[in-house]
Protein backbone atom coordinates (compact mmCIF):
# COMPACT_ATOMS: atom_id res chain seq x y z
CA UNK A 1 0.00 0.00 0.00
CA UNK A 2 2.57 2.73 0.93
CA UNK A 3 4.18 1.85 -2.82
CA UNK A 4 1.08 2.69 -4.32
CA UNK A 5 0.74 5.43 -1.90
CA UNK A 6 4.45 6.89 -3.20
CA UNK A 7 3.44 6.07 -6.30
CA UNK A 8 0.11 7.88 -6.94
CA UNK A 9 1.75 11.05 -5.11
CA UNK A 10 4.61 10.92 -7.86
CA UNK A 11 1.99 10.77 -10.92
CA UNK A 12 0.23 13.82 -9.45
CA UNK A 13 2.77 16.04 -9.14
CA UNK A 14 3.83 15.36 -12.81
CA UNK A 15 0.53 16.41 -13.45
CA UNK A 16 0.42 19.75 -11.82
CA UNK A 17 4.04 20.16 -13.34
CA UNK A 18 4.90 21.36 -17.03
CA UNK A 19 7.71 22.59 -18.86
CA UNK A 20 7.57 25.54 -20.71
CA UNK A 21 10.64 25.90 -22.02
CA UNK A 22 14.57 24.75 -22.22
CA UNK A 23 17.15 27.63 -23.20
CA UNK A 24 20.82 26.95 -23.80
CA UNK A 25 21.97 29.80 -21.84
CA UNK A 26 26.21 30.19 -23.09
CA UNK A 27 28.86 32.07 -20.86
CA UNK A 28 29.69 35.79 -22.02
CA UNK A 29 30.04 39.04 -20.16
CA UNK A 30 33.44 40.28 -18.99
CA UNK A 31 35.07 37.29 -20.94
CA UNK A 32 34.38 37.19 -24.95
CA UNK A 33 34.97 32.72 -24.19
CA UNK A 34 33.91 32.51 -28.01
CA UNK A 35 37.31 33.92 -28.89
CA UNK A 36 38.84 32.05 -26.40
CA UNK A 37 40.66 28.73 -27.37
CA UNK A 38 39.00 25.50 -25.72
CA UNK A 39 40.38 25.02 -22.54
CA UNK A 40 40.66 21.31 -20.51
CA UNK A 41 41.50 21.94 -17.16
CA UNK A 42 42.85 18.52 -15.08
CA UNK A 43 41.08 17.38 -11.67
CA UNK A 44 42.69 16.92 -9.04
CA UNK A 45 42.42 14.50 -6.26
CA UNK A 46 40.07 16.44 -4.60
CA UNK A 47 37.83 16.28 -7.29
CA UNK A 48 38.13 12.60 -8.81
CA UNK A 49 36.20 11.24 -4.86
CA UNK A 50 33.24 12.87 -5.93
CA UNK A 51 33.08 11.39 -9.61
CA UNK A 52 30.81 8.36 -8.87
CA UNK A 53 28.29 10.58 -6.16
CA UNK A 54 24.84 12.07 -7.01
CA UNK A 55 25.05 15.57 -7.74
CA UNK A 56 24.21 18.49 -5.44
CA UNK A 57 20.77 19.52 -5.77
CA UNK A 58 19.50 23.04 -4.27
CA UNK A 59 16.03 25.05 -4.54
CA UNK A 60 15.81 28.43 -3.90
CA UNK A 61 12.19 29.47 -3.23
CA UNK A 62 10.98 33.42 -3.38
CA UNK A 63 7.86 35.20 -3.51
CA UNK A 64 6.80 37.13 -5.64
CA UNK A 65 5.12 40.62 -5.27
CA UNK A 66 1.67 40.30 -7.01
CA UNK A 67 2.75 43.13 -9.83
CA UNK A 68 5.81 41.12 -10.47
CA UNK A 69 6.84 41.17 -14.01
CA UNK A 70 7.44 37.71 -14.86
CA UNK A 71 8.43 37.73 -18.43
CA UNK A 72 11.11 40.60 -17.33
CA UNK A 73 12.48 38.21 -14.66
CA UNK A 74 12.99 35.46 -16.24
CA UNK A 75 14.51 37.37 -19.12
CA UNK A 76 16.58 38.80 -16.62
CA UNK A 77 17.75 35.49 -15.01
CA UNK A 78 19.05 34.17 -17.97
CA UNK A 79 21.12 36.89 -19.09
CA UNK A 80 22.70 37.21 -16.17
CA UNK A 81 23.38 33.50 -15.64
CA UNK A 82 25.17 34.25 -19.08
CA UNK A 83 27.39 37.10 -17.77
CA UNK A 84 28.09 35.13 -14.55
CA UNK A 85 28.97 32.04 -16.29
CA UNK A 86 31.46 34.55 -18.44
CA UNK A 87 33.84 34.18 -14.89
CA UNK A 88 32.62 30.58 -14.10
CA UNK A 89 33.07 28.99 -17.92
CA UNK A 90 33.97 25.74 -16.78
CA UNK A 91 30.57 25.39 -15.55
CA UNK A 92 29.31 25.29 -19.06
CA UNK A 93 31.29 22.48 -19.55
CA UNK A 94 31.78 18.84 -19.06
CA UNK A 95 33.74 16.23 -18.21
CA UNK A 96 36.23 14.10 -19.93
CA UNK A 97 37.29 10.97 -19.24
CA UNK A 98 40.84 9.74 -19.92
CA UNK A 99 42.73 9.21 -23.09
CA UNK A 100 45.91 7.42 -23.67
CA UNK A 101 47.43 11.18 -24.26
CA UNK A 102 45.69 12.87 -21.14
CA UNK A 103 45.95 10.59 -17.99
CA UNK A 104 43.81 12.34 -15.78
CA UNK A 105 39.83 13.18 -16.08
CA UNK A 106 39.46 16.99 -17.20
CA UNK A 107 36.78 19.26 -16.90
CA UNK A 108 36.34 20.58 -20.53
CA UNK A 109 35.11 24.09 -22.24
CA UNK A 110 34.27 24.15 -25.76
CA UNK A 111 32.74 27.27 -27.33
CA UNK A 112 29.59 26.97 -27.84
CA UNK A 113 28.86 24.64 -24.66
CA UNK A 114 26.18 26.04 -22.58
CA UNK A 115 24.10 25.20 -19.84
CA UNK A 116 20.15 24.24 -20.29
CA UNK A 117 18.00 26.72 -18.48
CA UNK A 118 13.88 25.42 -18.01
CA UNK A 119 11.48 27.08 -17.41
CA UNK A 120 8.93 25.70 -15.77
CA UNK A 121 5.37 25.76 -14.20
CA UNK A 122 4.16 24.04 -11.13
CA UNK A 123 0.46 24.14 -9.56
CA UNK A 124 1.70 24.22 -6.10
CA UNK A 125 1.28 26.65 -3.78
CA UNK A 126 4.70 28.11 -2.35
CA UNK A 127 3.28 28.57 1.00
CA UNK A 128 2.65 24.85 0.69
CA UNK A 129 6.71 24.36 0.05
CA UNK A 130 7.25 26.53 2.67
CA UNK A 131 5.88 26.01 6.14
CA UNK A 132 4.94 28.28 8.54
CA UNK A 133 6.06 25.70 11.55
CA UNK A 134 10.06 25.57 11.58
CA UNK A 135 10.18 21.93 11.75
CA UNK A 136 7.03 21.16 9.32
CA UNK A 137 8.11 18.48 7.17
CA UNK A 138 7.63 18.66 2.86
CA UNK A 139 6.87 15.98 1.07
CA UNK A 140 10.24 15.44 -1.28
CA UNK A 141 7.88 14.08 -4.04
CA UNK A 142 6.69 17.77 -3.98
CA UNK A 143 9.81 19.17 -4.43
CA UNK A 144 11.50 16.87 -7.01
CA UNK A 145 9.89 18.51 -9.63
CA UNK A 146 12.07 21.56 -9.14
CA UNK A 147 15.21 20.36 -9.75
CA UNK A 148 16.86 20.11 -13.60
CA UNK A 149 18.53 17.35 -14.53
CA UNK A 150 21.98 17.38 -15.44
CA UNK A 151 22.16 16.40 -19.52
CA UNK A 152 23.83 13.24 -20.72
CA UNK A 153 27.60 13.50 -21.55
CA UNK A 154 28.39 14.55 -18.03
CA UNK A 155 27.47 17.72 -18.50
CA UNK A 156 28.20 19.38 -14.84
CA UNK A 157 25.22 22.30 -14.29
CA UNK A 158 21.49 22.38 -15.25
CA UNK A 159 19.15 25.32 -14.18
CA UNK A 160 15.42 25.94 -13.76
CA UNK A 161 12.88 28.14 -13.02
CA UNK A 162 9.26 27.57 -12.03
CA UNK A 163 6.93 29.90 -11.90
CA UNK A 164 4.49 28.69 -9.05
CA UNK A 165 0.55 28.46 -8.56
CA UNK A 166 -0.71 31.78 -9.38
CA UNK A 167 2.55 33.42 -9.56
CA UNK A 168 2.99 34.28 -6.33
CA UNK A 169 6.39 32.74 -6.03
CA UNK A 170 9.76 31.14 -8.00
CA UNK A 171 11.73 28.13 -7.74
CA UNK A 172 15.18 28.59 -8.91
CA UNK A 173 16.87 25.53 -9.16
CA UNK A 174 20.43 24.65 -9.46
CA UNK A 175 22.15 21.06 -10.12
CA UNK A 176 25.88 21.14 -9.62
CA UNK A 177 28.00 18.21 -9.85
CA UNK A 178 30.23 17.90 -7.19
CA UNK A 179 33.60 17.04 -9.00
CA UNK A 180 33.24 20.70 -10.70
CA UNK A 181 33.70 22.47 -8.02
CA UNK A 182 33.05 22.58 -3.29
CA UNK A 183 30.31 24.14 -1.75
CA UNK A 184 32.01 27.16 -1.39
CA UNK A 185 33.13 26.81 -5.45
CA UNK A 186 29.01 26.77 -6.12
CA UNK A 187 28.19 29.18 -3.81
CA UNK A 188 30.20 31.94 -4.95
CA UNK A 189 28.92 31.11 -8.28
CA UNK A 190 25.54 31.70 -6.95
CA UNK A 191 26.32 34.95 -5.57
CA UNK A 192 27.58 36.21 -8.72
CA UNK A 193 24.97 35.11 -10.66
CA UNK A 194 22.64 36.99 -7.90
CA UNK A 195 24.72 39.93 -7.96
CA UNK A 196 24.72 40.31 -11.66
CA UNK A 197 20.90 40.39 -11.82
CA UNK A 198 20.51 42.45 -9.17
CA UNK A 199 22.10 44.82 -11.29
CA UNK A 200 19.94 43.90 -14.14
CA UNK A 201 21.72 45.85 -17.02
CA UNK A 202 21.71 44.12 -19.98
CA UNK A 203 25.71 44.62 -20.35
CA UNK A 204 26.86 45.20 -17.14
CA UNK A 205 29.53 43.04 -15.39
CA UNK A 206 28.81 41.94 -11.61
CA UNK A 207 29.46 44.61 -9.15
CA UNK A 208 33.23 44.64 -7.82
CA UNK A 209 31.84 43.01 -4.43
CA UNK A 210 31.36 39.69 -6.93
CA UNK A 211 35.30 38.98 -6.99
CA UNK A 212 35.99 36.44 -9.73
CA UNK A 213 36.95 32.66 -9.29
CA UNK A 214 40.60 31.25 -9.38
CA UNK A 215 40.45 28.68 -11.89
CA UNK A 216 44.03 27.14 -11.78
CA UNK A 217 44.28 23.69 -10.71
CA UNK A 218 47.95 23.78 -10.70
CA UNK A 219 47.97 25.37 -7.60
CA UNK A 220 46.92 22.08 -5.99
CA UNK A 221 50.38 20.14 -5.86
CA UNK A 222 49.75 15.88 -5.56
CA UNK A 223 53.51 15.07 -5.08
CA UNK A 224 52.19 11.74 -3.55
CA UNK A 225 50.34 10.33 -6.00
CA UNK A 226 46.17 11.11 -4.47
CA UNK A 227 45.41 10.99 -7.49
CA UNK A 228 45.91 7.81 -8.06
CA UNK A 229 45.60 6.34 -4.81
CA UNK A 230 41.73 7.38 -4.94
CA UNK A 231 40.75 6.46 -8.42
CA UNK A 232 41.88 2.87 -7.56
CA UNK A 233 39.78 2.68 -4.44
CA UNK A 234 37.26 3.96 -6.71
CA UNK A 235 34.53 1.53 -8.26
CA UNK A 236 35.55 1.36 -11.94
CA UNK A 237 34.20 3.18 -14.73
CA UNK A 238 32.76 0.17 -16.95
CA UNK A 239 32.68 2.31 -20.38
CA UNK A 240 35.13 5.08 -20.89
CA UNK A 241 32.43 6.52 -23.68
CA UNK A 242 29.15 5.41 -22.13
CA UNK A 243 29.84 7.13 -18.51
CA UNK A 244 27.32 8.64 -16.75
CA UNK A 245 27.03 10.42 -13.41
CA UNK A 246 25.04 8.69 -10.97
CA UNK A 247 22.04 10.59 -10.13
CA UNK A 248 20.45 8.60 -7.51
CA UNK A 249 17.50 7.89 -6.01
CA UNK A 250 14.95 10.50 -4.08
CA UNK A 251 13.43 6.99 -2.39
CA UNK A 252 13.71 4.13 -1.56
CA UNK A 253 10.72 1.39 -3.20
CA UNK A 254 7.58 2.19 -0.99
CA UNK A 255 9.72 4.41 1.51
CA UNK A 256 7.80 8.71 1.30
CA UNK A 257 10.41 10.58 2.61
CA UNK A 258 9.90 14.63 3.83
CA UNK A 259 12.27 17.27 4.18
CA UNK A 260 11.89 19.15 7.24
CA UNK A 261 14.56 22.48 8.12
CA UNK A 262 15.54 23.03 11.99
CA UNK A 263 16.74 26.23 12.86
CA UNK A 264 19.15 26.26 16.07
CA UNK A 265 19.30 29.55 17.29
CA UNK A 266 22.25 31.87 18.93
CA UNK A 267 20.68 31.15 22.35
CA UNK A 268 20.30 27.81 22.00
CA UNK A 269 24.04 27.44 20.26
CA UNK A 270 25.98 29.53 23.11
CA UNK A 271 23.20 26.94 25.67
CA UNK A 272 24.91 23.92 23.97
CA UNK A 273 28.70 25.76 24.43
CA UNK A 274 27.95 26.42 28.23
CA UNK A 275 26.53 22.83 28.73
CA UNK A 276 29.86 21.57 27.15
CA UNK A 277 32.32 23.54 28.87
CA UNK A 278 30.34 22.96 32.40
CA UNK A 279 30.58 18.84 31.72
CA UNK A 280 34.27 19.17 30.35
CA UNK A 281 34.97 21.19 34.02
CA UNK A 282 32.91 18.89 36.30
CA UNK A 283 34.68 15.39 34.66
CA UNK A 284 37.99 17.36 35.70
CA UNK A 285 39.45 18.27 31.93
CA UNK A 286 41.75 21.37 31.86
CA UNK A 287 40.89 22.21 28.50
CA UNK A 288 37.36 21.51 27.15
CA UNK A 289 36.51 20.30 23.88
CA UNK A 290 36.32 22.89 20.86
CA UNK A 291 32.66 24.23 20.44
CA UNK A 292 31.60 26.51 18.04
CA UNK A 293 28.55 27.45 16.55
CA UNK A 294 28.77 25.30 13.87
CA UNK A 295 30.76 22.12 15.86
CA UNK A 296 28.09 22.93 18.76
CA UNK A 297 25.03 22.23 15.93
CA UNK A 298 27.08 19.26 14.53
CA UNK A 299 27.12 17.46 18.32
CA UNK A 300 23.29 18.82 18.98
CA UNK A 301 22.06 16.76 15.46
CA UNK A 302 24.23 14.02 15.73
CA UNK A 303 23.42 13.69 19.18
CA UNK A 304 19.21 13.51 18.27
CA UNK A 305 19.90 11.98 15.21
CA UNK A 306 21.79 8.60 16.71
CA UNK A 307 18.35 8.54 19.61
CA UNK A 308 16.17 8.12 16.63
CA UNK A 309 17.95 6.19 14.86
CA UNK A 310 19.37 3.48 18.07
CA UNK A 311 16.53 0.93 18.04
CA UNK A 312 17.49 0.09 14.29
CA UNK A 313 21.34 -0.11 14.74
CA UNK A 314 22.60 -3.39 14.81
CA UNK A 315 24.33 -4.53 18.32
CA UNK A 316 27.19 -5.33 16.77
CA UNK A 317 27.31 -1.99 15.49
CA UNK A 318 28.82 -0.01 18.63
CA UNK A 319 30.83 2.78 16.61
CA UNK A 320 28.92 5.49 15.21
CA UNK A 321 30.04 8.42 13.07
CA UNK A 322 29.53 11.65 11.69
CA UNK A 323 31.48 12.91 8.86
CA UNK A 324 31.49 16.75 7.77
CA UNK A 325 34.32 18.76 5.57
CA UNK A 326 37.19 20.73 6.56
CA UNK A 327 38.26 23.21 3.60
CA UNK A 328 41.64 23.46 3.40
CA UNK A 329 42.57 26.56 1.26
CA UNK A 330 44.35 28.35 3.84
CA UNK A 331 45.85 24.71 5.06
CA UNK A 332 47.49 23.61 2.25
CA UNK A 333 51.41 24.63 1.76
CA UNK A 334 51.74 27.38 0.29
CA UNK A 335 47.79 28.52 0.26
CA UNK A 336 45.40 28.84 -2.34
CA UNK A 337 43.34 31.78 -2.62
CA UNK A 338 39.84 32.25 -1.01
CA UNK A 339 38.19 31.90 -3.88
CA UNK A 340 39.89 29.15 -5.43
CA UNK A 341 37.63 27.28 -7.88
CA UNK A 342 37.12 23.30 -7.79
CA UNK A 343 37.19 20.79 -4.60
CA UNK A 344 39.46 22.16 -1.73
CA UNK A 345 37.78 20.13 0.96
CA UNK A 346 39.22 16.83 3.09
CA UNK A 347 36.37 15.36 5.32
CA UNK A 348 36.73 14.81 9.44
CA UNK A 349 35.26 11.97 10.86
CA UNK A 350 33.92 11.75 14.20
CA UNK A 351 33.62 8.20 16.47
CA UNK A 352 31.72 7.81 19.64
CA UNK A 353 30.59 4.65 21.03
CA UNK A 354 26.97 4.17 20.12
CA UNK A 355 25.64 3.82 23.34
CA UNK A 356 27.19 7.34 24.44
CA UNK A 357 25.77 9.63 21.53
CA UNK A 358 22.56 7.48 21.52
CA UNK A 359 22.14 8.24 25.61
CA UNK A 360 20.56 11.59 25.27
CA UNK A 361 20.61 14.48 27.60
CA UNK A 362 24.35 15.55 29.03
CA UNK A 363 25.66 11.94 28.43
CA UNK A 364 24.43 12.19 24.48
CA UNK A 365 25.55 15.75 23.50
CA UNK A 366 28.41 16.00 25.11
CA UNK A 367 29.76 12.62 23.64
CA UNK A 368 28.91 13.98 20.61
CA UNK A 369 30.34 17.29 21.09
CA UNK A 370 33.65 16.04 22.05
CA UNK A 371 33.59 13.26 19.37
CA UNK A 372 33.03 16.13 16.57
CA UNK A 373 35.75 18.20 18.41
CA UNK A 374 38.51 15.69 18.19
CA UNK A 375 38.24 15.12 14.70
CA UNK A 376 38.35 18.95 13.44
CA UNK A 377 41.67 18.25 15.82
CA UNK A 378 42.73 15.48 14.04
CA UNK A 379 42.19 17.22 10.68
CA UNK A 380 44.01 20.50 11.35
CA UNK A 381 46.63 19.33 13.45
CA UNK A 382 50.51 20.05 11.74
CA UNK A 383 50.69 16.68 9.67
CA UNK A 384 47.13 16.07 9.11
CA UNK A 385 47.42 15.63 5.50
CA UNK A 386 50.18 12.89 5.66
CA UNK A 387 46.89 10.85 6.69
CA UNK A 388 44.94 11.52 3.42
CA UNK A 389 46.69 8.65 1.48
CA UNK A 390 43.85 6.60 3.55
CA UNK A 391 41.16 9.02 2.96
CA UNK A 392 38.47 6.81 0.55
CA UNK A 393 39.13 4.11 3.27
CA UNK A 394 38.36 5.80 6.37
CA UNK A 395 35.35 7.29 4.42
CA UNK A 396 34.07 3.98 3.11
CA UNK A 397 34.43 2.59 6.72
CA UNK A 398 32.33 5.22 8.21
CA UNK A 399 29.27 4.85 5.22
CA UNK A 400 29.57 0.88 5.79
CA UNK A 401 28.62 1.50 9.33
CA UNK A 402 25.96 3.98 8.97
CA UNK A 403 27.43 7.78 9.31
CA UNK A 404 25.77 10.41 9.23
CA UNK A 405 27.12 13.81 6.98
CA UNK A 406 26.94 17.03 6.12
CA UNK A 407 26.20 19.24 3.17
CA UNK A 408 26.24 22.99 2.99
CA UNK A 409 27.62 25.71 5.88
CA UNK A 410 26.32 28.80 7.22
CA UNK A 411 29.83 30.41 5.90
CA UNK A 412 27.73 30.31 2.08
CA UNK A 413 25.20 32.97 3.56
CA UNK A 414 22.64 31.57 0.58
CA UNK A 415 19.81 33.73 2.37
CA UNK A 416 21.81 36.50 1.20
CA UNK A 417 21.29 35.29 -2.87
CA UNK A 418 18.88 38.11 -3.91
CA UNK A 419 18.54 38.67 -7.69
CA UNK A 420 16.47 40.95 -7.60
CA UNK A 421 13.52 40.58 -6.19
CA UNK A 422 14.12 40.09 -2.87
CA UNK A 423 15.94 37.31 -0.51
CA UNK A 424 14.77 33.69 -0.76
CA UNK A 425 12.03 32.67 1.72
CA UNK A 426 13.54 29.44 2.22
CA UNK A 427 16.21 27.30 0.53
CA UNK A 428 16.42 23.81 0.52
CA UNK A 429 19.15 21.36 -0.60
CA UNK A 430 16.84 18.22 -2.13
CA UNK A 431 19.82 15.97 -2.56
CA UNK A 432 20.32 15.44 0.85
CA UNK A 433 17.14 13.11 0.48
CA UNK A 434 19.28 10.89 -1.82
CA UNK A 435 22.62 10.99 -0.23
CA UNK A 436 21.15 10.83 3.75
CA UNK A 437 22.99 13.75 4.78
CA UNK A 438 21.68 16.71 6.77
CA UNK A 439 22.28 20.07 5.25
CA UNK A 440 23.48 23.37 7.06
CA UNK A 441 23.23 26.70 5.83
CA UNK A 442 22.54 30.28 7.29
CA UNK A 443 19.73 31.05 9.24
CA UNK A 444 16.48 32.89 7.50
CA UNK A 445 16.35 36.82 7.75
CA UNK A 446 14.51 38.09 10.66
CA UNK A 447 14.86 35.35 13.09
CA UNK A 448 17.85 36.41 14.99
CA UNK A 449 20.73 34.13 13.57
CA UNK A 450 21.51 30.77 14.11
CA UNK A 451 22.31 27.99 12.15
CA UNK A 452 19.46 26.30 9.75
CA UNK A 453 19.42 22.33 9.53
CA UNK A 454 17.68 20.49 7.13
CA UNK A 455 17.60 16.17 7.18
CA UNK A 456 15.36 14.09 5.28
CA UNK A 457 13.24 10.79 6.83
CA UNK A 458 10.62 8.67 5.84
CA UNK A 459 7.51 9.48 6.89
CA UNK A 460 4.94 6.53 6.91
CA UNK A 461 8.39 4.84 9.35
CA UNK A 462 7.65 7.41 12.14
CA UNK A 463 11.13 8.36 12.13
CA UNK A 464 10.49 11.86 10.85
CA UNK A 465 7.72 12.30 13.94
CA UNK A 466 10.55 11.15 16.16
CA UNK A 467 13.61 13.36 15.39
CA UNK A 468 10.74 16.43 15.60
CA UNK A 469 9.94 15.40 19.47
CA UNK A 470 14.00 14.47 19.84
CA UNK A 471 14.56 17.76 18.75
CA UNK A 472 12.15 19.50 20.49
CA UNK A 473 13.29 17.97 23.81
CA UNK A 474 16.48 18.58 23.57
CA UNK A 475 15.73 22.44 22.47
CA UNK A 476 13.66 22.63 25.85
CA UNK A 477 16.11 20.74 28.08
CA UNK A 478 18.84 23.73 26.96
CA UNK A 479 16.99 26.61 26.99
Amino acid sequence: MATDQAAGGHVQQQQLFRVVDTAQVAPAGGVDVALVPPRSIPLTFFDVKWLHLPPVERVLLYRLSPDADVPAILSHLRTSLSQALGAFYPMAGHVVMPTPTERRHQLSYRPGDAVPFTTAEYDVDIDHLIADDDSAPVQVAALAPLVPHLPKGRAVLAVQATLLLGGRGLAVGVTVHHTTCDGAGSTHFLHTWAAAAAGAGHRQLPPPQAQPPVIDRELIPDPRGLYDMYLRSMPPVVSQDGFEFVLGKYQDPGEDKALATFTLSQQLLQSIKSAVADEAARRGMVTPPRCSSILATYGFIWSCYSQVRRAKTSKSNNTSYFLFSVDQRSRLKPPVPDKYFGNCCCPAIARAPTDEVAAGGMVGLFAACAAVAAAVEEEVREGAQERWDACVARVKEAVANGTLSVAGSPRFRVYDLDFGFGPPAKVDMVSVAKTGAISVADARPGGGGGVEVGISLPAATGDMDRFRQTVAQGMAWLL
